[in-house]
């Protein structure tokens, strides 16, 4: 147990540094090669946050553990809400811009529904992920061209070492790549292989320990983001934050992981989808009123977690 244990937190330390060198090496890298700030900050830091999910999901269904594969999207999208948000909202009041309540929201909501839908037959086939991995690439082409409408500093303000200005030379950035893709395959597979065998050594099952712990895990990079985003006042970074991260899970980790192998439903219940989905409507009507997520309204998310969190485990 104790090695298990082990495996578990220095996969998930090992998951955190690798996002970290993934986004600090490959938006270097970008903007040396003349790629923007602003596109760095909305493509390939969004991806780095996200590849924790990404890479531990793969890891898991390859593995036949489809469990914690699916669990940790719908766990990590529970977290990014109730949790990642709250926790945002508390530190500091959030103003909601009108594209993320017009768009990103409702869409998140959809993407939501739509997992849901794809999963009522007990299991998400290879053309369905067809269908979200052609979603996502509608999402990033449609939030790229709102990008060159509305350009914001506030990614590289919030991103100064995701976006940096230094003349690190390009083979560095390069083994800055490699590392942290080296280090996420690696805290991947430890995480996955120490979180089945506690869930068996407990009696938890592979679902409830990917829809917990390897969920929060796998959130590290967005809890980071969005509370520093938060401290220094930038709530479009720290909402938008959440929700690209959610629309991300959904269509991309999902999409992949099924075309690779079909991802069944196994242990994810009607309950924890249906948190999932609560969770993103919920978010619609307390960033509409006022355009602000409020500290009560955040207490109210966190204390939602506390609750589904719970329920998990009784």
């Amino acid at each position: 147990m104790v090695l298990n244990i082990a495996f578990l937190i220095v996969g998930l330390v090992l998951l955190y540094y690798g996002a970290e060198a993934l986004v600090r090496g490959s938006a270097a890298l970008a903007l040396r090669l003349g790629v923007t700030p602003l596109l760095v900050g909305l493509t390939i830091v969004a991806f780095g946050t996200s590849a924790p999910e990404l890479v531990v999901s793969l890891r898991a269904a390859m593995s036949g553990s489809s469990d914690i594969a699916l669990g940790n999207v719908v766990g990590s999208n529970i977290c990014n809400v109730l949790l990642i948000l709250g926790l945002a909202a508390l530190i500091n009041p959030l103003k909601v811009e009108l594209q993320i309540v017009k768009i990103q929201i409702p869409t998140m909501i959809a993407v939501s529904l739509l997992l849901w839908l794809f999963l009522l037959n007990g299991v998400i086939s290879r053309p369905e992920a067809l269908l979200l991995l052609m979603g996502f690439a509608a999402f990033n082409f449609g939030s790229y061209w709102l990008s060159r409408r509305q350009l914001s500093e506030t990614v590289q303000e919030i991103y100064p070492d995701a976006a940096p200005q230094s003349q690190r030379p390009t083979w560095l950035n390069i083994v800055f790549i490699i590392a942290g893709l080296a280090l996420l395959v690696l805290g991947a597979d430890l995480l996955v292989k120490g979180a089945v065998s506690i869930a068996k050594a407990l009696g938890f099952s592979e679902a409830v320990i990917g829809l917990t712990v390897v969920a929060v895990g796998t959130s590290l990079p967005e809890l980071a983001t969005s509370v520093v985003a938060a401290v220094k006042n930038e709530a479009d970074i720290a909402v938008g934050n959440v929700v690209g991260s959610n629309i991300f899970n959904i269509l991309l980790i999902i999409g992949t992981s099924a075309m690779v192998t079909p991802v069944p439903a196994g242990g994810i219940t009607f309950g924890s989808l249906a948190v999932m989905t609560l969770a993103a409507v919920v978010a619609l009507p307390m960033a509409w009123t006022g355009f602000k997520l409020n500290r009560v309204e955040g207490a109210l998310l966190l204390s939602g977690y506390v609750v589904y969190v719970i329920w998990l485990l009784i």
